[in-house]
């Protein structure tokens, strides 16, 4: 890649001369979180392309980035490994009407393809006349393609230093190359801590990254999960969660924290250093800027095969991710044929709250039973069918951090259906050892995609039933919670209700 650095940056310079203002990147999992943590952490570059991600199907997320650019103006990137990934898909075929309904001569050249060789989309990409089909090496799995176009290419589109980038990456592989011995050996040292130490019991790695390169774990969240979680083992990566004191925590925790020296970083360190000593494993990387982050991808690549090795599964395949995948095609099949989604009575409902998944007479005491069920070594995930935005979020993870504290239990947020490209291979592959609460909601708008009889509701629906049917299927303990009304004051009514079962519990 450092031989394409030229080319690519010559492409980027090409977009900038012909005036485009914006790039969407239409992608999941692998193809859209190591873009998302270079926008986040460099911004566009003087005169470059502002870059958005969509790795949604949620209508209302994905209409906010349509209203923020100048379609005209803007590059679509289309990034999928198979080139058939159903979100990806859904989102290009939107898009492209919208391009082509411009009246614009040649919508291709608004569109590039990132792809491995000889997919649909590289043949598509090809057919429509599209400005570039960038084809990666086949041999390269989708969350370990940071380094390579997947990455590389938006990463040169916004004008990020994506040379300096590849020269810390190239700097990382020769102090972990094969000659080195293990205890200097930065990947193999860090692999082991992480593989050991899940052994051990310590397989809840809770990452503390310093807020200059913030969105980095979202990135080391998928490569984990998904490398890890099968087998009914797994490491299970916690991002986000911001630390507590001791008493909040399990002895099923290692604390990794990416230390770029700031202030933030320094009060960090103080906390670590309490839970330290009160008996909690840290690990400590120093980073010296925010592009040690190119070493810092190939570390934890080679940091997550060692653990895969020493937990004895393969950390190269994902064979868990296609059961949700096929129960949401299923469900789409149905709704084809009848015009509507298989969808369950709920068990109790009450206000602008539905609950499906534990019987009770009331909501607070289903959400007390389901709570109940918290042992130690377990893990909450809180699975969020809403769009991304702040303000819904902020109930959530609020909730997120009154559960830890109350239950001792790690916790997790993931947006869907994007989690289901990262930590869904864990949840369904690895211990039996979480409870998930599934968070979905009528949304006010709606939106068709163009060719088949389905709209972005009804696919993002359908994701969360089959996702639901997956975990119930192989008896995870699992909670489905619907609202309907205005999204924000339904989450302060979950947000109030969490709150009033952990009282009842406690």
């Amino acid at each position: 890649m450092i031989k394409e650095v030229p080319n690519l940056q010559k492409f980027a310079e090409e977009l900038k001369a012909e005036g485009f203002t914006h790039a969407v990147l239409l992608g999941m999992g692998g193809s859209s979180l190591a873009p998302d943590v270079l926008r986040h952490t460099f911004g566009s570059a003087q005169g470059y392309p502002e870059l958005h991600v969509l790795d949604t199907t949620d209508s209302t997320t994905i209409k906010s980035v349509e209203d923020k650019v100048d379609l005209a103006k803007t590059l679509f990137i289309v990034a999928s490994k198979s080139g058939t990934t159903i979100e990806t898909v859904s989102q290009f075929k939107y898009f492209w009407e919208k391009v082509s309904s411009l009246g614009i001569s040649d919508p291709g050249k608004h569109f590039i393809a990132i792809t491995d060789p000889g997919t649909k989309l590289a043949e598509e990409g090809r057919n429509k006349g599209f400005r570039a089909v960038f084809e990666n090496r086949e041999d390269i799995g989708g969350r370990y393609s940071a380094l390579s176009y997947f990455g590389l290419v938006p990463g040169a589109i916004i004008g990020a230093p994506i040379d300096k980038l590849l020269d810390r990456a190239q700097e990382m592989s020769k102090e972990c190359g094969p000659d080195v011995e293990p205890k200097d050996n930065p990947g193999v040292w860090l692999g082991t801590i992480m593989g050991e130490m899940a052994l051990a019991g310590r397989d809840k790695l809770t990452l503390v990254i310093s807020p200059g390169i913030g969105t980095f774990g979202y990135w080391v969240e998928q490569l984990i999960a998904e490398s890890t979680g099968k087998e009914g083992k797994g490491i299970l990566p916690v991002e986000g969660e911001t630390l507590g004191e001791p008493s909040s925590y399990g002895d099923d925790r290692l604390f990794v924290h990416l230390d770029m020296g700031s202030p933030e970083d320094k009060e960090m360190g103080q906390k670590l250093e309490s839970l330290a000593q009160a008996g909690h494993p840290v690990v400590t990387l120093r980073l010296a800027g925010p592009t040690d982050m190119g070493g810092e991808f190939l570390r934890w690549e080679i940091a997550t095969a060692i653990a895969g090795a020493i937990l004895g599964i393969n950390p190269f395949d994902e064979p868990n991710v296609q059961e949700s995948k096929d129960n949401t095609n299923r469900l789409l099949k149905e709704y084809e044929n009848t015009g509507k989604l298989p969808e369950p009575e709920p068990d109790i409902t009450e206000d602008s709250i539905s609950l499906y998944g534990y019987q009770g007479h009331t909501l607070t005491g289903a959400l007390e039973a389901f709570l109940s069920s918290a042992k130690a070594g377990d893990y909450l995930a809180i699975m969020a069918y809403v769009p991304y935005d702040p303000e819904v979020e902020k109930p959530l993870q609020e909730a997120r951090i009154q559960l830890r504290d109350a239950l001792r239990i790690a916790t997790t947020f993931g947006y869907g259906p994007r989690f289901l490209h990262s930590t869904g291979q864990l949840h369904k592959g690895g211990a039996d050892n979480g409870m998930f609460l599934q968070v979905t909601y009528d949304e006010p708008q709606d939106m068709p995609i163009p060719g088949v009889p389905y709209s972005f509701n009804v696919l993002k629906r359908a994701q969360a039933l089959g996702d639901f049917e997956a975990l119930k299927g192989r008896g995870r303990r699992v909670l489905r919670v619907h609202l309907r009304g205005e999204l924000v004051e339904a989450l302060r009514q979950l947000q109030s209700l969490v709150q009033d079962a952990i009282k009842v519990r406690s």
